[in-house]
């Protein structure tokens, strides 16, 4: 089953002289339908935010942002109920350093970015994939099982434990229909 990554900010051209044949599958925000549902930002519903039983977000980001807390503020449950695709990143100077992300709501346990990826954003994004991308998946197995199947994402970052940039959901895509979900290189 082979499955690439490329930066959706390159070329067609250069993707098809790379990877002559293969199909081009668009997994961001600003793809198509059925694939921009691979999008974090995609808003699935119902999506379990962690140690808080009954709390859910519409999605992957939404959750992510929602739990991240700042030097001069805490969670924002408002992320989790956005459903447009936007509003959804939380940043800014007036906010102050990210001092990491909380793990539940009314949880003491403040997650450092290695652990967030590991205990709050791969679990949720696996859910989506088998709660709420099973049809999608198998498309893409399809797809792949007849010739290379290049993703696209804004980013290409594979390794979940490089913290130097974000994490490409393409690759967890692609890790996902190869079998090699990533487990935590440390506790």
């Amino acid at each position: 089953m082979p499955v690439a990554v490329e930066s959706r900010r390159t070329k067609p051209a250069t993707i098809a002289k790379r990877w002559p044949g293969v199909a081009v599958v668009d997994v961001t925000s600003k793809g198509p339908e059925p694939w921009v549902r691979f999008s974090p930002f995609y808003p699935h519903g119902g999506i379990p935010i962690p140690n808080t039983p009954d709390e859910t977000a519409a999605s992957v980001e939404g959750l992510w942002q929602g739990l991240k807390v700042f030097e001069c503020e805490d969670i924002d449950p408002a992320k989790w109920a956005v459903t447009n695709l936007k509003g959804i990143k939380r940043a800014g100077r007036s906010r102050g350093p990210v001092r990491g992300h909380r793990f539940g709501v009314g949880s003491d346990v403040l997650l450092d970015y290695h652990d967030a990826r590991y205990r709050i954003y791969l679990p949720a994004y696996r859910w989506v994939l088998e709660h709420r991308l099973a049809t999608e998946v198998g498309q893409l197995r399809a797809l792949a099982a007849e010739r290379t199947v290049v993703l696209l994402d804004y980013e290409t970052n594979a390794d979940v434990n490089d913290l130097s940039s974000p994490l490409s959901h393409a690759a967890l895509v692609k890790r996902y229909l190869e079998g090699d979900w990533p487990v935590p290189d440390r506790a």
